[in-house]
């Protein structure tokens, strides 16, 4: 069975290139993406995936509640913080709102697969 995965970000050339990429492990399915705070939440609440991808760094300063929303959710996803923005008191920001890892999107596609691979595993 494949890990189930939606994607949380406010640029849609990225949602789809990550849905592209992502899609390509037999491994994983991405089942959605939005780039709505409350469409995201509605959806995640819907979809039930396994793990969250979202950027935080969002124009209208949501980003890391929506992360702490999520996670409050019951039986709420892994929620993994993929950012272009490497900065330490945001990570650990992200950490505190419910996200199990942090990582930059400057990851090459084998690599984010494998981490996200991981991810599941445990």
């Amino acid at each position: 069975m494949s890990t189930r995965l939606f994607i949380v970000d406010e640029y849609e050339p990225v949602r789809k290139a990550l849905a592209e990429r992502l899609d390509q492990s037999a491994s994983l399915s991405v089942v959605g993406h939005a780039s709505v705070y409350e469409e995201a939440v509605e959806a995640i609440s819907d979809l039930r995936p396994d793990i969250v991808l979202i950027e935080v760094k969002r124009k209208d300063g949501m980003g890391l509640e929506l992360t702490r929303q999520i996670a409050s959710m019951p039986e709420a996803p892994h929620l993994v913080v993929l950012t272009s923005y490497q900065k330490s008191w945001e990570e650990q920001a992200a950490a505190r709102a419910g996200a199990v890892t942090y990582l930059l999107k400057e990851l090459d596609s084998q690599e984010l697969i494998r981490k996200i691979e991981e991810l599941a595993a445990r």
